[in-house]
């Protein structure tokens, strides 16, 4: 018993530092698009972050981290479907990594997992602001934007968790 509390904490205490990373890895190098949005890094941890904590715990870091930063940034009214979105994608990071490190070896499993969270986040990001605008066309102009963000955050994923992170000792049971 004291041994699963043990663990709790401790991924409770790494996601609060993986919200902190995300919102900071969001704000650190924010490259607006025509469509008043911003191309950023938080992707890439919101990706570790499933990787690393599982679904309920990347979900939070990722959803928490990111809507922090839209926050902090000036983006509040996104706050909210970021804070979705985000988890969202981190869960089907999580999930779709499980289920392909089954059939493939690492690396291939976790790009299919970041590409799958990435599309997780270009659909969701069109949903909310084809119910903002009100208009399904309007929306689309944000696709490509929210695809090359995608591209970046899942390129940087891989390459960070496989190149780094992999090589480090499990402190996570």
């Amino acid at each position: 018993m004291e041994n699963n509390r043990n663990s709790q904490v401790r991924k409770l205490t790494l996601a609060a530092l993986f919200a902190a990373f995300t919102c900071v890895a969001t704000m650190l190098i924010q490259i607006p698009t025509p469509t008043k949005g911003y191309v950023n890094l938080g992707d890439c941890l919101v990706n570790i972050s499933a990787w690393l904590l599982g679904p309920a715990f990347g979900a939070a870091a990722a959803g928490i981290g990111s809507a922090m930063a839209d926050v902090l940034s000036g983006y509040t009214l996104y706050a909210p479907a970021t804070l979705v979105i985000k988890a969202l994608m981190a869960a089907v990071s999580w999930a779709v990594y499980r289920a392909a490190v089954q059939k493939f070896r690492t690396f291939p499993s976790r790009i299919l997992a970041a590409v799958a969270a990435e599309v997780i986040m270009s659909l969701g990001y069109f949903l909310f602001e084809a119910l903002l605008s009100r208009s399904f066309a309007a929306a689309a102009v944000g696709i490509p934007a929210n695809l090359v963000q995608g591209a970046i955050g899942a390129a940087l994923a891989t390459a960070v968790y496989e190149l780094v992170l992999s090589r480090i000792p499990k402190i996570i049971k």
